[in-house]
């Protein structure tokens, strides 16, 4: 399901200025509602299970692991753990993403308006783990993920696919420089605004993705669907497969070259 945003007049003040203003923000504030999805490795589920006898002990053994992991904030401790997850605190994270800053911040739920650009995102930033280890072979085997969505709602949201917030589009969408969209993050936080919509830079059919920036912006605590996907990388791109619903997605070589770091990954490797 596609999300839905209202449009109420548009304000006079241009993106810059709204960036730069955390009450000029909040006033741009809009509601959102829809569901998202986000790509997980399925080894999450049974990661734990080869080190056990029963489930039992493995369900034990998982309450031990969470017991070492940074603390969930309060108003995320009602959620499933995938909803979660992104919001410990208590770790430094190591590097900066696109609307959360490197070190000790405040977390971010990254997902996809529909599958096919959860999948880009993921087959991405899996192909860039290969190119910055240039001796690391490519898998011999595809790898099995899980695509779950997620219900949101919230009345404050920014959508940087508008014409106020479009003007910038070049400061939202740089491949690689995410300063400007983290300095936006800090803004729309001030200004209380749970989540950001923006264009997907890796998803070569222009989905929409979304920062949410607080659990309290989802509408239901627990995940309302999973898919189960196949991914293979190799010297020629990634092919991603879903059976049900069946679906096919292949990256080439030049899908994500846009990137330097992805333009510049040598292929040719042993797997």
């Amino acid at each position: 399901m596609s999300s839905s945003i209202s449009t109420p007049a548009a304000l006079s003040s241009d993106s810059r200025a709204l960036a730069g203003d955390s009450r000029a923000l909040a006033r741009e504030a809009r509601a959102l509602s829809g569901t998202c999805w986000r790509l997980v490795e399925a080894q999450h589920r049974i990661s734990t299970l080869k080190l056990v006898d029963t489930v039992e002990e493995q369900a034990a053994l998982e309450d031990l692991v969470q017991d070492t992991k940074p603390a969930v904030p309060p108003e995320c401790r009602h959620l499933h753990y995938l909803l979660a997850t992104p919001f410990r605190y208590g770790a430094a994270y190591p590097t900066g993403s696109r609307f959360r800053r490197a070190g000790l911040s405040e977390g971010v739920f990254y997902a996809a308006e529909e599958p096919h650009t959860a999948v880009a995102e993921l087959v991405f930033w899996r192909l860039l783990f290969f190119a910055e280890s240039p001796a690391t072979p490519w898998p011999n085997n595809a790898a099995e993920y899980t695509a779950f969505s997620a219900a949101y709602a919230t009345r404050k949201a920014i959508d940087l696919t508008r014409p106020r917030f479009a003007k910038d589009k070049v400061r939202w969408t740089h491949v690689t420089d995410y300063a400007p969209c983290q300095a936006l993050a800090d803004q729309a936080r001030a200004a209380g605004i749970e989540i950001i919509r923006y264009l997907s830079v890796r998803d070569p059919l222009g989905g929409r993705n979304l920062a949410l920036l607080t659990g309290r912006a989802f509408a239901k605590s627990r995940p309302t669907s999973q898919r189960t996907w196949h991914i293979r990388l190799s010297d020629a791109g990634a092919q991603a497969v879903c059976e049900q619903p069946r679906q096919r997605m292949t990256f080439d070589r030049k899908t994500f070259a846009a990137d330097p770091r992805i333009k510049g990954l040598r292929w040719e490797r042993l797997s």
